[in-house]
């Protein structure tokens, strides 16, 4: 041991697992990486004896097989990577435990255990880092800086490189890939592109190759930020639309569309959300979405599919409309062709085709009551004069872009996991649709950074959408609006079923459901302004053994929905009961023609093959699935249990950190941000019990396993609940944590090992 401790030098500590027994026999070997980092230690020797015959296994608890149980595992207090507030408030209740451990003083209460369980309520937000200390962006992309002396950068580069860490790595993902790392200097990884002059070196050969490859889109222009923070967006459209559909609102009468739990009610004659004011003309015989064109039956054009569903179903709608025979000579044809290489390898119907003709532009014109005067201006926004094609003519529902969603594995929208990174991981594991994270609607109306960030999209995800979130039809229609004119996706999402107190209390998310009035301003107004398919995501209701998505699906096929998809869960349920494949069978009858997804507690393709049995869903959408086993949508895809190595999931944990990197940056910024994504996931990819372990396959989502030990270290390391493993973990991809790093889990169980 001493000969071991000598070798290695006294800086590093090794730590020896619970289960040996310190001997002169014990065999300490250490990995390196390229930098002199430690990424791995094997420590063998004496095995303590544990008597495992006898081991019982509770209810909810994952059958281990005996030869890899731990049971000389003892949890105790890790507060390396604390906050300072959270180690002072153990060591506070550990002083007190220890200084009266019988509790004698009879007027002082009980001491209170330092709690394994729980979640962590009001993280620490990150702080602001030292703009002082950071180099000015524009020396690092090689233009001028245009505030001077006023800039709160620093501007001299050789103070900056004397204070800058050793770099983390001696290979720089971006320069090897790219030919060019975009962060220059600033990069943590910048000795193979950094001279001794301090320039940014660049592989010519590599950068002419790479440099005309778009890699992210759906990127907020600077242009477009200023006019939605000046409201000088051109809303135009959607005002005169949601004008149309207001006036069209169902009769207060008519009790259908009352709210399904009878507490809320729906808003009537009132300013909405936005800046337009209409005033809500009742008629008991009409739709709202009577405003939308009705399906003509005509054949479709191109690879356009027609729509088995429309938003109207009034005979005397349809019959004022021209006939295709009636308009041949007036016919004008548009087609707008999508080149994206990515689209020509997915299954979405891009051909896009528009039939215009002069009754139909009569009969727009007449339903938005215009004038008939052949001149029109624009004044403050509206437009005055006669109604052109422009302003009222839309798509028909069979005109619009479809998707073919059957049979396709769906990861859902996922809040701070489902990033960017993480979904171009799952895509090389077999994900067939992907779509960002839920976005608040007023958020990206005017013009947040970090909202639209959200929205970004990889040239790899062929069949991409975004998901909404608001509670007003103006916001929500001038969102699908700008979305749909600005950006490259496939579909919409709305999100009916967000759980969250602080979003449900504004009456967005799953208080949707219990608002249909509202709701249907939002579908109708945003189907509108759209020329692709709007879906929808919900529960199965908000009170717990109340279910009411049964009576929520027939109107969403009447409003144009193009698929829904059920989480098995209430709101108030949230985690604490299983999903309830039951009524998602019985709403997935009542939402034929209407493709429906079924979501909740997937773990392998066993689960997935027996629900759509079961079921008749058209296909699954996986969330917790994909965050505990990635690799689930090859399991399903190639219908086997994938017993995947320890050296597999670093890899895949690597691809991630590499993605990162490239998405958030390999400056200073840039590895904090990917290494605390990539710690937010290890608190979900933690949960996997390696097939080999497991006594019984397949493993269930809401099993927890007992104390195990892997087959080999980095399995062990891997199926770690302790945060500071979590923490080691990082280092060995992304380099070593910067000083006074901390990391406060999710769930308090996590803090400890």
């Amino acid at each position: 041991m001493e000969a071991e401790r000598e070798k290695l030098g006294p800086d590093i500590v090794v730590q020896i697992p619970a289960e040996i027994v310190p001997t002169d026999e014990t065999n300490i070997e250490i990995e390196f990486d390229t930098a002199r980092n430690v990424t791995m230690t094997h420590v063998t020797g004496t095995k303590k004896h544990q008597d495992v015959s006898n081991f019982q296994f509770q209810p909810g608890m994952a059958r281990i097989k005996r030869e890899y149980l731990n049971l000389n595992y003892k949890p105790h207090v890790m507060t390396q990577y604390l906050p300072e507030a959270m180690k002072a408030e153990i060591a506070q209740k550990t002083k007190a435990a220890s200084d009266d451990p019988n509790n004698s003083q009879a007027d002082v209460p009980p001491n209170k255990k330092i709690k394994l369980k729980g979640r962590n309520k009001h993280r620490p937000k990150e702080k602001r880092p030292d703009f002082s200390t950071k180099l000015c962006p524009s020396l690092v992309l090689d233009y001028p800086c245009r505030f001077g002396t006023q800039c709160k950068y620093t501007h001299d580069v050789k103070v900056y490189m004397a204070a800058k860490p050793k770099d983390l790595g001696k290979e720089c993902y971006n320069f090897t890939k790219f030919g060019k790392c975009p962060y220059g200097i600033a990069c943590r990884y910048g000795a193979t592109h950094i001279d001794e002059d301090f320039k940014n070196v660049v592989n010519q050969d590599l950068f002419e190759k790479t440099c005309k490859v778009t890699t992210t889109v759906n990127l907020l222009p600077k242009d477009i930020q200023i006019k939605l923070r000046k409201r000088q967006y051109d809303f135009s459209k959607t005002d005169s639309m949601l004008k149309i559909a207001l006036k069209n609102l169902p009769s207060a009468a008519n009790k259908n569309t009352e709210s399904v739990q009878s507490t809320t009610k729906a808003p009537s004659n009132k300013r909405l959300d936005g800046d337009i004011k209409v005033d809500l003309l009742t008629k008991p015989d009409s739709s709202l979405c009577d405003v939308i064109v009705p399906d003509t039956h005509d054949t479709p054009i191109g690879n356009v599919q027609p729509s088995p569903h429309t938003c109207s179903d009034s005979a005397e709608n349809s019959s004022s409309l021209p006939n295709a025979s009636d308009v041949d000579s007036a016919t004008k044809l548009t087609t707008k062709a999508v080149s994206s290489d990515h689209d020509k390898t997915s299954d979405v119907r891009c051909d896009t085709s528009s039939v215009v003709s002069n009754d139909a532009s009569s009969f727009a014109a007449c339903a938005s009551g215009a004038d008939s005067n052949p001149k029109s201006a624009n004044v403050d926004g509206r437009n005055i004069g006669s109604v052109t094609d422009e302003d009222t003519i839309r798509l028909r529902p069979q005109e619009k872009k479809k998707i073919n969603f059957g049979d396709k594995l769906y990861l859902a929208p996922l809040t701070t996991v489902g990033n960017l990174p993480f979904r171009r991981v799952c895509k090389r594991l077999g994900a067939d649709i992907t779509c960002g994270e839920m976005a608040m609607a007023t958020n990206i109306l005017q013009g947040h950074q970090s909202e639209w960030a959200l929205l970004k999209r990889h040239t790899s995800e062929d069949i991409f959408g975004v998901q909404l979130c608001g509670g007003f039809a103006d916001s929500m229609t001038r969102c699908a609006q700008l979305l749909n004119e600005k950006l490259d996706v496939d579909f919409v999402d709305i999100n009916i079923g967000c759980p969250i107190d602080l979003v449900f209390k504004k009456g967005e998310g799953s208080a949707l459901m219990g608002r249909l009035n509202r709701f249907e301003q939002i579908v109708c107004g945003m189907n509108s302004v759209l020329d692709i398919p709007l879906t929808v995501k919900m529960r199965t209701g908000i009170y717990e053994n109340k279910n009411i998505a049964h009576n929520v699906i027939p109107r969403l096929k009447t409003w144009g929905v193009d698929l829904i998809t059920l989480h098995g869960r209430t709101r108030e349920q949230r985690y604490t009961k299983m999903a309830d494949w039951d009524y998602i069978h019985q709403c997935a009858g009542a939402a034929q023609p209407v493709p429906l997804f079924g979501n909740g507690d997937i773990l392998s393709f066993e689960d997935a093959n027996l629900h759509k049995e079961q079921t008749g869903v058209a296909g699954v959408m996986i969330a917790r699935g994909a965050l505990i086993k990635p690799w689930i949508f090859t399991e399903i895809k190639e219908q086997r249990h994938w017993d995947i190595s320890a050296n597999e999931r670093l890899e895949i944990l690597k691809d991630f950190s590499n993605f990162g990197l490239e998405h958030w940056g390999s400056d200073q910024q840039g590895v904090d941000i990917t290494r605390r994504f990539l710690l937010e996931w290890l608190s979900f990819l933690h949960r996997y019990i390696p097939v080999g372990v497991l006594e019984r396959v397949p493993q269930k989502i809401n099993e927890r396993p007992p104390h195990y030990l892997g087959r080999n270290d980095l399995e062990t390391l891997l199926g770690s609940a302790n945060s500071g493993d979590w923490v080691k973990i990082s280092e060995m991809l992304l380099g070593p944590v910067s000083p006074g790093f901390t990391f406060l889990p999710k769930h308090k169980a996590n803090a400890y090992k």
